[in-house]
């Protein structure tokens, strides 16, 4: 079976891991995804332009609307790449710099902390390698479609 890539049904299966980077960004793969999806109606319950996108936009400076916009008349993921470069130029070691960040970040207040460890618990409750944002998306993308934990 062909997973229809250009319109994922994020119903059936999730968006690529946030790990997962293009042009040196992490999360884009991930942003695209969730964006493609929205567009076609198929997002379920992953929603476009959460916190977590909110990252990649405040760094470059883009507009969930103007990127929305670039997925909509894009063919490929090198398309979408070609845009952003274009709209938000970057040196590499400060898209390295923002990437390894964002892969490390976790919870940094009290608050957060205890809701990450609530969703940590409710997801795997023995798992204590679970520290950062990715590893919980990742836990709860495998989770959310079966996987246990």
């Amino acid at each position: 079976m062909t997973l229809p890539l250009s319109a994922p049904d994020l119903r059936r299966h999730p968006p690529r891991s946030p790990r997962v980077t293009l042009g040196g960004y992490v999360h884009l793969p991930r942003l695209i995804d969730k964006a493609r999806a929205h567009l076609a109606g198929t997002n379920g319950d992953y929603a476009y332009d959460c916190p977590i996108d909110a990252h990649f936009f405040t760094f470059t400076g883009l507009t969930p609307e103007a990127f929305l916009e670039a997925v909509r008349t894009a063919d490929s993921d090198s398309a979408i790449l070609a845009w952003v470069r274009a709209q938000a130029p970057r040196a590499s070691a400060a898209i390295e710099l923002w990437s390894a960040t964002l892969t490390r970040r976790g919870p940094a207040d009290a608050e957060m902390h205890e809701w990450f460890a609530e969703r940590r618990q409710a997801l795997a409750p023995q798992r204590d390698d679970i520290s950062t944002f990715f590893d919980l998306l990742d836990l709860d993308d495998y989770s959310s479609f079966g996987g246990r934990g």
